[in-house]
């Protein structure tokens, strides 16, 4: 199975980050390639990628909020993205694993890139918030 781990520092507390972490509807702010949410249920949201209107891609999300862990399902490729937190200090390291199904190999280095920009722009956008 296809897979990446990426891990940044942060100097935002581990709550800022969880924040934007725990609410789908801020993904477009920081996830790059994501243009709008629509929870679904708990649990469960809909994502359209940016430039593709007509492309709804249902997605579940798991939180474990004692362990720092949010997991998103990608219900169309089944990529699992699980995004883990850990204090640093004042901050917070923030620890992305993907792992990709072999019919979705092709995407990997695309994927990687994406991560990694999102990556940065989370950190980013937590650090914002927490002034």
């Amino acid at each position: 199975m296809p897979e990446f781990a990426l891990s940044t520092a942060c100097r935002a507390p581990v709550e800022e980050v969880w924040k934007l972490l725990f609410d789908p509807a801020r993904f477009p702010d920081w996830w790059v390639g994501v243009e709008t949410v629509h929870e679904d249920e708990p649990g469960r949201f809909t994502q359209w990628p940016t430039g593709y209107p007509d492309f709804p891609m249902p997605q579940k999300l798991r939180t474990d909020r004692d362990r720092g862990r949010v997991t998103v399902s990608c219900q169309v490729s089944d990529i699992e993205f699980v995004w883990q937190l850990a204090e640093a200090g004042a901050g917070t390291r923030i620890h992305v694993s993907v792992s990709l199904p072999e019919r979705e190999a092709h995407r990997l280095d695309g994927q990687q890139q994406v991560i990694k920009e999102s990556l940065g722009r989370l950190a980013e956008l937590a650090e914002a918030s927490a002034g």
